[in-house]
């Protein structure tokens, strides 16, 4: 029986640093020269991308996701900045200077922009909730008027079968 191998994090980093260096080598090659699983180095690769995403996806994201809070400090980092410097302000957050001008806007009116949104927001939620509601009744109501007219034809057929001796 074999018994698993621990590696330190600094054979790890060499490991990873040697997969991305490796040219026209493939990851099995490197692996055979550490002497490593080829399926172990892949999976230390998957956890660095992985907490590469993760990391690097702190301000990478979609700008109606950011909070009020947010979006202030964004208008704070970003106030005097203007055309080169901002746009390379706003690439760096994912954003573009437009965001800026519709949060500006938006805080100036108090946040009633933002409240109409919202409310919108809610109206949609509501009428969706509500379609959903009207569809199950839908079905319902087709299934007993289906029930229904099953029921009509083997009445039919009953009577046909015994003729005059049902009446």
């Amino acid at each position: 029986m074999k018994t698993k191998q621990t590696y330190s994090v600094e054979f790890k980093e060499q490991a990873l640093s040697k997969v991305v260096q490796r040219g026209s080598r493939t990851v099995g090659a490197v692996a055979d020269e550490l002497n490593v699983n080829v399926l172990t180095l892949r999976n230390w690769m998957r956890g660095t991308t992985a907490a590469n995403r993760s990391s690097s996806s702190g301000h990478a994201k979609r700008p109606e996701d950011w909070s009020l809070e947010e979006r202030l400090m964004a208008l704070q980092e970003s106030h005097g900045l203007v055309d080169e410097a901002l746009n390379g302000w706003c690439r760096e957050r994912g954003l573009f200077a437009h965001h800026l001008v519709q949060w500006r806007a938006d805080f100036c009116a108090g946040g009633a922009a933002a409240s109409r949104r919202e409310s919108a927001q809610g109206e949609v939620r509501d009428l969706k909730q509500a379609n959903v509601q009207l569809q199950r009744e839908l079905k319902r109501k087709e299934q007993a008027l289906a029930e229904a007219a099953a029921l009509l034809v083997l009445r039919k057929k009953y009577r046909a079968l015994l003729g005059d001796e049902a009446e």
